[in-house]
């Protein structure tokens, strides 16, 4: 290996600043294999808060920024400049955060959702595809060890033809009026700053998204009953759906953030014609597959595991990996994938399994399915 492929790629972060978890997600996640370097950053539109964000980032004064139009215009114009840039900015930004990298050929990777329209989603779809750059969307849990697994038994018909899907992301932490005492996360619950969808948008794209990347099957048509529980609200806070699949499959997927008491809400059962996987997010280093003729067991990430698994696996049995780890193995595919085109090679192909640009829209049109339907009073309507 030399020293051209050993080189952390130069990247940069829009949002994120002090206080924000998802950023400092990112940046763990990013740092946690040593393949990118955070040199420059837009961490807030607020320029002191910005700067005090990107001195605790031990950011280079020259290279913060307060605007994020500045910042891909100027890192663009440097020898040195970013090659790809992290946005983990409220829903509505993304878009024209997105297109000003892309359109300055610096490779994207956008926090979920990808934008609040398909139209805006695809726009950057082909900006990405014009620039010939990465457009990536941290839909983060696929990145889990036992997820790939799960995917790639499936796969492979150990549980059969999939006849039923059932998977739930329960959160607990807006039962309360939140937003009302100027909570800053509450903005996942204001048209204009999540767009059109509350919890559909938010962690119901990370059912959905989890859902089809576990069992590639597609959705042909969903009726959707979706309530605002907490009074006064502007968005959606809890949503069940019903699927029905291309092949036939049914499903269900509830999403909701007034569960109260739910703190890792998020569950995955997948049922064959002769058996089932189920996973749950609190024991995330486990995988049930229980079969009709009576066999149970508990699958264990280090244990003997799929190419998929192995690859998203840093650790022995009994030492847990979690959160962090899931989101690092899709930085790491990203990585991969940057410094392929950098290399003039193929990417290693289970790299290809981190969502993309595509994945984004396809959870964008998800959701446009899920309002119609509920304006509709819950009639069924097709997912295009």
């Amino acid at each position: 290996m030399n020293d051209r492929i050993r080189r952390p790629i130069r990247w940069g972060m829009v949002g994120g600043g002090i206080g924000g978890f998802i950023g400092e997600a990112h940046r763990m996640a990013a740092r946690l294999d040593g393949k990118f370097n955070l040199i420059a950053g837009a961490l807030s539109s607020d320029p002191e808060r910005a700067r005090q964000s990107a001195a605790q980032c031990f950011i280079a004064p020259e290279r913060t920024y307060a605007d994020y139009r500045e910042m891909a215009k100027a890192e663009a114009a440097r020898n040195d400049g970013i090659e790809a840039v992290t946005i983990v900015t409220p829903n509505a930004s993304h878009h024209a955060i997105a297109a000003a990298f892309l359109d300055q050929g610096i490779a994207v990777i956008c926090d979920k959702p990808l934008a609040v329209s398909v139209a805006d989603g695809q726009d950057l779809v082909g900006r990405a595809a014009k620039a010939q750059r990465l457009l990536g969307v941290t839909y983060n849990y696929s990145g889990y060890p036992m997820i790939r697994h799960a995917k790639s038994l499936i796969a492979e018909g150990v549980i059969g033809k999939i006849r039923l899907v059932q998977v739930e992301f329960a959160l607990g932490w807006l039962a309360a009026p939140l937003e009302q005492e100027g909570v800053k996360q509450a903005w996942r619950v204001d048209p204009k700053e999540a767009g059109p969808s509350g919890v559909v948008a938010d962690i119901g794209t990370h059912a959905y998204h989890l859902m089809r990347f576990v069992t590639g099957l597609e959705v042909q048509t969903l009726a959707a009953d979706l309530a605002t529980m907490v009074q006064g609200r502007q968005l959606e806070d809890n949503a069940n759906i019903l699927l029905r699949f291309k092949d036939g499959a049914r499903g269900m997927l509830w999403a909701s953030m007034v569960a109260a008491g739910e703190s890792v809400g998020f569950r995955l059962r997948v049922y064959g014609e002769t058996g089932h996987v189920a996973w749950d997010e609190a024991f995330p280093d486990q995988l049930h597959l229980r079969m009709l003729d009576g066999t149970d067991q508990t699958l264990n990430r280090g244990g003997k595991l799929s190419p998929q698994a192995k690859r998203a696996t840093r650790l022995v049995t009994g030492l847990p990996e979690g959160f962090v780890e899931a989101f690092a193995n899709l930085y790491g595919d990203y990585a991969e994938q940057i410094e392929a085109r950098r290399e003039k090679r193929a990417p290693d192909p289970l790299s290809l399994l981190a969502p993309t640009g595509a994945d984004g829209v396809d959870a964008l049109a998800f959701v446009e399915a899920v309002l119609k339907s509920s304006l509709a009073d819950g009639s069924w309507v097709a997912l295009e």
